[in-house]
C-alpha cells in the first residue's frame, strides 16, 4: 500500500534543529530562556500588537484570556459554534453560560447578524456577556469589522481565537492583532508547530506582565517560595522555543504553499457537480491551513435544516455520496481526512446551551458540519501525494454516478 496522507503533518525546514542545538550548547533546556523571550518579541511584531506570551497550549492562552477578563460562573460569554471544543473548554470549566453563535454562508465565521440577534435578546432580559470569542475558521478571519463595531457598542471585548489563522490577513491586517486578547496555537497539525504549545498576544502590557505571573505558578515577588494566589504552570520551555523560531522564519512559504494545494483541488474537482469549497471573502487573505469543500445536498425544491434532530454526516446527497463514505473511500487508500468540527451547540455537552442561528430555518453550522469534510493540506504535500488524492476522489464520483 502507498504510504499513508496524513491529514496536517509538521513539516520541518532544518533551522528548527539549529535553533535546538543552541539551546543545548548554551544549556538553556528548562524552561523560559533566550529562545522564549525571542519567539514572544518577534511573533508580537508579526502580529501588530505590543505583547505576548509564550505558552503550553492554545487552550491555555484562551484560559488565562478569560482570567485576564475575570470571566466566572455564571458569566455569559458568547462563542463562535462552529469550532473545535477546546475553544468552549476553558470557560465550560470556569462556569460559565456558552451561548453559542452561527456561522454565515460567505466565510463559514461568526455571523455578524446573528451576534447582533444575540446582542439584542440579551439586552432584552437585562444581560450582557462578559466577552465574544470568535474563531477564525480553517485559517480564515471573521468579518471583523461588523463584529468589531457590535462588540463595542455593547461594551464587550473581543477574544479572537486565531489558532488556525497564523499568516492570514484581514484586509491587509494580520489575524491575531483584533482581540483585547488574542490566541494562537502551535499543536503539531498547525501551520507552523512547537510539538505543543500557543501565545498569547495583546496591546495591554498590564495584562500581558499579569498573564505572565498567573502563567508561573503565580509566585510572589520574594526571595522564598510564597503564594498569595495560585496559578498554573502555563510556559512553554526554551527548546520548544527555538522549535517555533526556527519555523516562523518560513511562515510565508508554508502559506504559499497551502495556498497552492487549496488552488490545485479546485483546479482538478470545483467543475465537479458534487462539490463546493469554502469561500474566501474579499476581505479575507487565508492561510488555507486545511482546504474545507462541502458536497452539495439538496435536492431542487429540498427545505433546508430547521432542527439538530435532522443532523446526520451519514446523510446521502442526491449523488449517494455522504461525508463520512468519502472519509471512509480515502481510508481504504491510507489517505486520512476530517469531518468539518461538530457545532458546539449540537455537542452532548451543551445540549441546553442557547443558540442564535444566521437567520430563523437556517443553521449554517449544521449545515456546514452535515455535509462539509476537510481534505490533506500540509505544506509539504508533494504533487504526487495531492494527485493520489484527487484520483481517489474523481473514481468515487464517477462511481456513484453510475
Amino acid at each position: 500500500m502507498d504510504k499513508r496522507i496524513y491529514l496536517s503533518p509538521p513539516h520541518m525546514s532544518g533551522d528548527e534543529m539549529r535553533m535546538i542545538k543552541e539551546a543545548f550548547a548554551t544549556n538553556w533546556i528548562a524552561p523560559l530562556g533566550p529562545h522564549v523571550d525571542a519567539f514572544e518579541r518577534e511573533t508580537a511584531e508579526f502580529a501588530g500588537v505590543r505583547g505576548a506570551l509564550a505558552l503550553a497550549s492554545g487552550t491555555a492562552a484562551l484560559h488565562l484570556a478569560g482570567e485576564l477578563l475575570n470571566v466566572g460562573r455564571g458569566d455569559l460569554v458568547f462563542c463562535s459554534s462552529l469550532t473545535f471544543a477546546a475553544t468552549i473548554a476553558p470557560f465550560y470549566h470556569k462556569g460559565a453560560e456558552c451561548v453559542f453563535i452561527d456561522a454565515e454562508p460567505g466565510s463559514w465565521n461568526m455571523s455578524p447578524q446573528a451576534l447582533e440577534a444575540a446582542f439584542d435578546d440579551c439586552a432584552r432580559r437585562g444581560e450582557r456577556p462578559r466577552a465574544v470569542i470568535i474563531v477564525n475558521l480553517y485559517g480564515q478571519s471573521c468579518d471583523m469589522d461588523p463584529i468589531t463595531a457590535l462588540c463595542a457598542r455593547h461594551d464587550v471585548p473581543i477574544i479572537e481565537d486565531a489558532a488556525e489563522s497564523l499568516g492570514a490577513s484581514y484586509k491587509g491586517k494580520p489575524t491575531g492583532m483584533f482581540g483585547k486578547f488574542s490566541i494562537f496555537s502551535y499543536n503539531g497539525n498547525k501551520i507552523i508547530t512547537t510539538s505543543g504549545g500557543g501565545m498569547l498576544l495583546s496591546d495591554d502590557l498590564e495584562a500581558i506582565a499579569r498573564a505572565r505571573f498567573l502563567s508561573t505558578q503565580a509566585r510572589d515577588p520574594v526571595p522564598w517560595y510564597q503564594h498569595s494566589m495560585l496559578g498554573w504552570n502555563y510556559r512553554m520551555s526554551n527548546v520548544l522555543a527555538g522549535i517555533g523560531r526556527g519555523q516562523m522564519r518560513h511562515l510565508d512559504e508554508r502559506v504559499a504553499a497551502r495556498r497552492r494545494i487549496f488552488d490545485r483541488y479546485v483546479e482538478e474537482l470545483g467543475n465537479l457537480e458534487e462539490v463546493d469549497f469554502m469561500p474566501e471573502p474579499q476581505w479575507s487573505v487565508s492561510n488555507r491551513w486545511l482546504t474545507a469543500l462541502t458536497l452539495r445536498k439538496t435536492r431542487p425544491g429540498s427545505p433546508p435544516l430547521t432542527s439538530p434532530s435532522s443532523i446526520s454526516p451519514s446523510f446521502i446527497s442526491p449523488f449517494a455520496i455522504s461525508p463520512l463514505s468519502v472519509l471512509d473511500h480515502l481510508a481504504d487508500l491510507n489517505i486520512e481526512g476530517r469531518m468539518v468540527w461538530k457545532p458546539m451547540h449540537l455537542q452532548p455537552v451543551f445540549e441546553n446551551a442557547r443558540y442564535y442561528p444566521h437567520e430563523e430555518g437556517r443553521d449554517v453550522s449544521a449545515d456546514l458540519f452535515q455535509h462539509g469534510l476537510c481534505l490533506p493540506s500540509g505544506s509539504g504535500m508533494t504533487e504526487r501525494q495531492q494527485t493520489r488524492v484527487i484520483e481517489a476522489l474523481k473514481e468515487m464520483f464517477v462511481k456513484k454516478r453510475r
